[in-house]
C-alpha cells in the first residue's frame, strides 16, 4: 500500500481511513501489509502492517555501514531493510538532492512543491517495488497514484486505487487541469478502482470516464472507541453546544454553519456554536461571524487532534457537517460514538449508510438551522438520535469494509 498519511500523525481523513482500513484487513487473517508512507515519525502503531518511509528508502547508493544507518534511522527502519532496499536502486539518482544516505527527504505533509513530492514519491515506489514480493499494489488518494503506476509497470503486478476524494470534491468543480490529469492516469492505469461511497463513484464515472464495471463502492467505517476515550472528562457548559469539526475550506461548506447559527440565535439565546480545525477560509468565517452579530457566541478553537477531538465532541450537544461535496465524511460516525446527534448534508457519501441522523441540503440553512433549534429543544429528540446513532455506529466496522477490499484483491488476481 502506498499512502500519504498515517495515524497519529494525520492532517485529514485520509490517514484515519488508511489506517482504519488497513487494521480491518489485517483482522481477516491471512495478510501480510507493508504500508509506505513519505515520512514517519516512530509513533505509528506496530503489529498489523509493516511501515516503510519514503525519508528512509535509499535512491542514490551511499558506502555507509550498519551502525551508522543504525544511529540514523533506527527507531524508524531496522537497518537490514536499508542495505536491501539499497541493493535495488535501478538507476543514478545522484543528481537529486538526496541526504548522507542516499534517500530523498519528505515533508510528510502538503507542502507548496507538492507535485515535486509526488514525483519524488513515485522514483521512491520504482526501489521498494523491486525489493518487496507482494501480490498486488493498492494505492490511497490521487497523491499516491504515481507511484502505484510505478510499481505495476516495474513488477506486472495489478493496481487497485482507492479514491478517497477526487479535484471536483475539493475544489467545488474549479478542477486543478494538473490534478484532474493525475487522477486519471491514476484511474486509466488501475486494474480496480475503490471508492468510498457512490456519490465518489459517479464522479469517477461521468468525470473521468471510466467503466462502471471497474468501480467498486466500498463506504469507509470507525475504530471502535477505547474505554479512555470514551470515559474522557469535559467541564461542560451551561448553554448548549453546537460544533463543526473539519477543515474550514470551500469544500465543508463553513459558511452555511455560520449563516445557520446566524438564524438559530436569532430566537435561543442560550447557545454556543464552535468551529474547529483550520483552513484557507478561517479568517473569512471570523469576519461573517462578526457581521451577523454573533461572535460573541462563536468560537475558534483551531485544529484538533487525538484526545482533543472527542473531548470537543462530548462536550457538544450537536454536530453538523455542512459539506458542499463530502466524498465520505468520517466526523459525524465519530460524534454520534460519543452519542452526540448530527446533522450531515445530503451531498455526503456517509449519508448513503446513516439512518439516524438529519439529512438536509448543504446550502438550505433554514432546514439545517430547524433541525440544530429542534434537537437542543426537545430532550427526547435528542435522547433517541443519541441511542439509535450509537447503536448505528457501533455496527459499521472496517473488519466488513477490509472483507470487501480483500473480496476485490481476489476478483483482481485471479482476471489478471
Amino acid at each position: 500500500m502506498f499512502g500519504w498519511e498515517f495515524p497519529p500523525h494525520i492532517l485529514g481523513g485520509l490517514g484515519t481511513a488508511s489506517y482504519g482500513l488497513t487494521k480491518g484487513m489485517w483482522e481477516c487473517g491471512d495478510m501480510d501489509i507493508t504500508f509506505v508512507i513519505p515520512k514517519p515519525f516512530g509513533d505509528e502503531e506496530k503489529g498489523f502492517a509493516n511501515i516503510i518511509g519514503a525519508s528512509q528508502v535509499p535512491v542514490a547508493w551511499r558506502d555507509v555501514s550498519r551502525d551508522y544507518v543504525e544511529s540514523r534511522i533506527g527507531k524508524l527502519m531496522d537497518p537490514d531493510m536499508y542495505f536491501r532496499l539499497r541493493d535495488h536502486i535501478y538507476a543514478d539518482f545522484n543528481y537529486m538532492r538526496t541526504n548522507d544516505l542516499g534517500c530523498i527527504e519528505f515533508s510528510g505533509r502538503y507542502p507548496d512543491n507538492l507535485l515535486e513530492e509526488i514525483n519524488n514519491y513515485s522514483i521512491m515506489a520504482g526501489v521498494v517495488a523491486r525489493t518487496l514480493d507482494f501480490d498486488i499494489i493498492h494505492s490511497h488518494d490521487w497523491l499516491t497514484y504515481p507511484a502505484g503506476i510505478h510499481a505495476k509497470q516495474v513488477t506486472g503486478k495489478p493496481l487497485v486505487i482507492h479514491v478517497h476524494a477526487t479535484d471536483f470534491d475539493r475544489s467545488r468543480g474549479n478542477v486543478n487541469p494538473t490534478v484532474f490529469n493525475i487522477e486519471r492516469d491514476g484511474m486509466t492505469h488501475a486494474d480496480h478502482i475503490i471508492t468510498v461511497s457512490n456519490l465518489t463513484r459517479q464522479t469517477v464515472i461521468e468525470k473521468y470516464g471510466i467503466d462502471p464495471a471497474k468501480v467498486t463502492t466500498v463506504h469507509n467505517a470507525v475504530e471502535p472507541l477505547s474505554p479512555e476515550l470514551l470515559a474522557v472528562e469535559v467541564s461542560k457548559p451551561k448553554e448548549k453546544v453546537v460544533t463543526f469539526l473539519g477543515r474550514i475550506t470551500m469544500q465543508k461548506g463553513p459558511e452555511y454553519f455560520v449563516e445557520a447559527a446566524a438564524k438559530v440565535l436569532k430566537n435561543h439565546h442560550n447557545v454556543r456554536f464552535v468551529m474547529a480545525g483550520s483552513g484557507d477560509m478561517m479568517d473569512k468565517m471570523i469576519t461573517l461571524a462578526a457581521e451577523r452579530g454573533i461572535a460573541d457566541r462563536f468560537h475558534f478553537p483551531g485544529f484538533q487532534k487525538g484526545k482533543q477531538v472527542y473531548e470537543m465532541l462530548k462536550a457538544s450537544d450537536v454536530y453538523v457537517m455542512p459539506s458542499v461535496s463530502e466524498p465520505f465524511g468520517i466526523s459525524p460516525l465519530e460524534a454520534m460514538q460519543m452519542g452526540v446527534p448530527s446533522i450531515i448534508s445530503k451531498q455526503s457519501g456517509c449519508a448513503e449508510i446513516l439512518s439516524n441522523v438529519i439529512k438536509t441540503d448543504y446550502w438550505d440553512i433554514d432546514a439545517m438551522a430547524d433541525a440544530i433549534y429542534s434537537i437542543i429543544s426537545y430532550p427526547a429528540m435528542h435522547k433517541q438520535l443519541k441511542e439509535d446513532g450509537l447503536a448505528e455506529v457501533n455496527r459499521i466496522t472496517w473488519d466488513k469494509a477490509g472483507a470487501k477490499v480483500i473480496d476485490i484483491y481476489r476478483n483482481v488476481l485471479k482476471n489478471y
